[in-house]
């Protein structure tokens, strides 16, 4: 196992290396000027133009900038944003605490909602709420997060006044009501996906001779459900759970602008509309780093829940 975990991180990260160049060399090739940027479009003269590129350390060839841009990382220092004219890390660490509970919350309802009732759609297959399940995770499947989060804006303002629409509260309990709504809007595609696979993982093994056999046994059905077939469909379940758990903090962004929330989210579409090239970049490269370790800590569970599985 050691080995194996030890191979795993090695390879992740050479792959964020790889794509912390691909990020870098991305950002560059855009056709706005960084100075551009970071005079706000306004005539600036040549010393000021000097002086800002040396600031910036845009004097230096793309390659000593991209080595500085690492090295810094390793030390804590993101950069300066062109926007802010403040520290990418410090700018980060104001806003993840509205995107951190605004994806806490939504994996709450991924995990304790979508697959709680996909084994119990399975385990009552063709039955009315069965069926209702099924349409439902249909049709929130096909919605985009912004779509929905609209819908429910309208819905919560026009006709059911209850949670905020829009903004944050002034503390994490507050924050509970004021992110009821995006976080609903963030979960629900990706809940509607996780109860499908769920629904089909169980319904394949619940029709498997292993769990007939316990059922002639005399096993009641919630043993058999709960305890040998979710056990054997929880690796397909784990594995898109995990892929859908990490892909919230890329979903925020569009769901953070609809609900007018000051999460990381909606400082990297502001930060793309400014060509705000540092801030661009580490937040790229922090949701790489998030999804890249969910799968490695999805990798080694798969160990744990099934010691069939050899790691190599």
């Amino acid at each position: 196992m050691g080995k194996y975990i030890l191979k795993r991180t090695l390879q992740m990260l050479f792959t964020i290396a790889v794509v912390s160049v691909l990020i870098f060399s991305v950002v560059r090739i855009t056709p706005t000027d960084p100075i551009t940027s970071i005079t706000r479009g306004k005539p600036a003269s040549e010393e000021t133009i000097a002086a800002l590129k040396k600031e910036y350390n845009l004097d230096q060839s793309m390659p000593v900038q991209y080595i500085n841009w690492v090295s810094d990382m390793f030390h804590g220092d993101f950069g300066k944003s062109y926007q802010y004219r403040e520290s990418v890390a410090s700018i980060i660490a104001v806003r993840m605490m509205t995107t951190l509970q605004l994806m806490l919350q939504s994996a709450v309802l991924i995990v304790f909602i979508a697959i709680p009732f996909g084994m119990l759609s399975a385990s009552k297959m063709n039955s009315l709420l069965d069926q209702t399940a099924t349409v439902t995770s249909l049709v929130l499947v096909s919605s985009p997060s912004f779509f929905t989060g609209i819908l429910l804006m309208l819905l919560f303002t026009m006709v059911w006044p209850v949670f905020p629409t829009f903004g944050t509260g002034t503390d994490f309990i507050s924050n509970i009501r004021y992110l009821a709504l995006p976080s609903i809007a963030l979960a629900a595609v990706h809940m509607a996906l996780i109860m499908r696979i769920t629904r089909s993982n169980m319904v394949e093994q619940l029709s498997a001779n292993y769990i007939q056999t316990a059922t002639a046994k005399g096993l009641s059905r919630p043993e058999v459900v709960y305890k040998h077939a979710l056990k054997n469909a929880a690796i397909p379940i784990l594995t898109v759970t995990s892929l859908e758990l990490s892909g919230l903090l890329g979903g925020s962004v569009m769901v953070e602008k609809v609900f007018s929330l000051n999460g990381i989210g909606s400082l990297l579409a502001d930060s793309i509309n400014k060509s705000d090239y540092p801030v661009i970049q580490s937040l790229t490269l922090l949701m790489v780093i998030i999804f890249l370790l969910c799968n490695l800590i999805v990798d080694i569970l798969y160990a744990v829940l099934d010691p069939r599985i050899r790691l190599k």
